[in-house]
């Protein structure tokens, strides 16, 4: 149930139980006031109808000696007592009453009483318990919107911190509630939360800049020194320590171009060059230049993942378009590369690579992606399980990075079977895109370092 019914539910029912509240106590002191007027009425008029009785010798109007009716209570009351009962018998016109009496001599006596019927004022008192009820539920239906509208309020300004935050979560860093909240009407705890969201997120921002800078002075400060080390192992007399030496000094300088890519892709310095080119070539070619034995298969086209968009191309045109993806060829083939390295360095072969449409897959038969990675997505320098070997944890972070720079969505799964698949899909070329009538196109090869 959303939180401003529960609100509303709960305004409503605390007024149903003051309104309740206050009808019983309304209805029993009204009760009481009107026993105790009855009972001062009976009092007053045996006092009347005995004088009355005494200096005459009859009995006024509505008094009676020894009526049958007259309660066991006030039967023997004493010579000069008056005295007062309550009567709760209702009979015929008569309901309960309030009994007055007091003997007219010495004991023995006949008692004369006076019988005060409270029918009328408990008449009146059940009109008054029907007012009140009807008042109470007028009363109900004019505030139970108010407090909808109410809640509503509330409920709108914690969505809008909820939000805020899923977007500063999402990697949103310049999301803020903003003074749309109140924060300049006053203070109360939704602001409280909305400052301190904003107050999170700048420290988290200013925090994340750090370690950004931080990374990007480092790579930059080491790229020289590497680039050194490794025209100085070109010194080296051939041999197994050079081998080894230039091996490593290679993984240096791969890693330091890893986090200046990284640097750039969080600086969104990183603007993609696009082209039409054939995406299944540019796999093929990504691929090839792992050096891994991997299986490159191509099942589909991109016009399935067009739909009806392009129906009016002339059929010879369809057939040279359907070929061509509108991307950035470089990252692609930086993408693709990296998870086909990253499959066959934490997984087991075979590693198989599907194109299908706008969509490209790796698949390994590993241990597949760890449930953290999957949940958290990857981060840098963390591979996140033993099993799924040694690294800097810097591949998925990349290919992840290049893949928002081009609109593309990257999908980390685990496979049914066993094995870690990552998918990647493309995003659609625009419907008026055409290709060039000379038959044109990017030329996607480059030499191989």
């Amino acid at each position: 149930m959303p939180l401003r019914w529960k609100i509303a539910a709960l305004a409503a029912a605390t007024a149903c139980l003051v309104a309740l509240a206050v009808g019983v106590l309304v209805h029993l002191w009204t009760v009481m006031d009107i026993r105790s007027r009855a009972e001062m009425d009976a009092t007053n008029t045996v006092y009347s109808a005995m004088d009355v009785y005494r200096r005459t010798g009859t009995l006024a109007d509505g008094a009676e000696l020894d009526p049958a009716e007259l309660p066991t209570a006030l039967r023997h009351p004493a010579g000069a007592d008056r005295r007062v009962a309550y009567d709760g018998r209702i009979e015929g016109n008569l309901g309960p009453s309030v009994w007055g009496a007091q003997r007219v001599g010495g004991p023995g006596s006949p008692v004369l009483a006076v019988r005060i019927n409270m029918s009328p004022q408990l008449h009146d008192l059940r009109r008054l318990d029907a007012s009140m009820a009807v008042a109470s539920l007028v009363s109900l239906a004019a505030a139970l919107p108010l407090a909808v509208y109410g809640a509503a309020l509330v409920a709108r300004r914690l969505r809008r911190v909820a939000e805020t935050a899923a977007r500063i979560s999402g990697g949103d860093l310049d999301a803020r509630t903003g003074p749309a909240l109140g924060h300049a009407r006053g203070r109360d705890e939704v602001t409280d939360i909305a400052a301190t969201v904003d107050l999170m997120a700048d420290s988290l921002g200013r925090r994340l800049r750090i370690e950004r800078q931080f990374t990007a002075d480092v790579a930059h400060e080491l790229r020289t020194p590497v680039g050194g080390l490794l025209a100085a192992t070109d010194l080296l007399p051939p041999g197994e320590t050079e081998d080894l030496l230039r091996a490593r000094v290679r993984d240096l300088r791969g890693l330091v171009e890893d986090l200046l890519e990284i640097s750039r892709l969080d600086a969104g310095a990183e603007a993609p060059v696009r082209a039409r080119v054939p995406l299944a070539a540019v796999v093929a070619e990504a691929v090839a230049r792992t050096g891994l034995d991997t299986e490159v298969a191509v099942t589909g086209s991109p016009a399935a993942e067009r739909g009806e968009a392009e129906e009016h191309v002339e059929a010879e045109e369809h057939v040279e378009h359907v070929e061509h993806v509108e991307t950035d060829p470089r990252r692609l083939e930086r993408i693709v590369g990296n998870l086909v390295i990253n499959a066959h360095r934490h997984g087991r072969t075979p590693v198989r690579v599907t194109v299908e449409g706008l969509t490209v897959v790796v698949r390994d038969h590993g241990p597949g992606f760890p449930a953290d990675l999957l949940l958290d997505g990857p981060r840098r320098f963390r591979t996140g399980a033993v099993e799924r070997g040694a690294g800097h944890g810097l591949g998925l972070t990349i290919a992840l990075g290049q893949a928002r720079a081009l609109g593309a969505e990257l999908r980390l799964d685990n496979a049914p079977d066993g094995g870690a698949v990552a998918t990647l899909r493309l995003p659609p070329p625009p419907t008026d895109a055409r290709l060039p009538r000379d038959g044109a196109e990017a030329d996607t090869r480059r030499p191989r370092p």
